[in-house]
């Protein structure tokens, strides 16, 4: 069992140390995830101090996180695409441009989240 319990820990570990190098590249390569990063740390302490329900508070929190992780997505699908070709092709294209695609998606997402909530808010 104890034998169990060290290889569950080790793989743990190693997914952590993975997360943390993939995290940092996206940080050190990508302008767009330093954006993502900035719109949170506006959008957080709004969610913070407004007079929100719990919910809508973890709404706009989630949707925050989901935008870095769908950035972080995006930017793993355009890796992929440049590590096959650096040619023009309409595959690679479409490929990272519906990974952009689903950022903007995501982005969408917590605006309308915003929006509904500042509409119960003030009017």
């Amino acid at each position: 069992m104890k034998n169990w319990l060290n290889a569950q820990w080790d793989r743990f570990k190693w997914r952590c140390i993975w997360s943390w190098e993939g995290w940092v590249n996206c940080w050190q390569e990508e302008h767009s995830l330093k954006q993502w990063i900035v719109a949170n740390a506006v959008s957080i302490p709004f969610a913070l101090l407004l007079p929100l329900t719990g919910g809508e508070r973890a709404v706009i929190l989630a949707l925050g996180v989901l935008i870095l992780a769908a950035e972080l997505f995006n930017t793993a699908i355009e890796r992929c695409v440049d590590l096959i070709t650096q040619e023009k092709h309409d595959l690679a294209k479409q490929a990272k441009d519906l990974g952009s695609a689903g950022v903007a998606v995501t982005a969408l997402a917590a605006g309308v989240a915003w929006a509904a909530i500042l509409v119960r808010l003030y009017l």
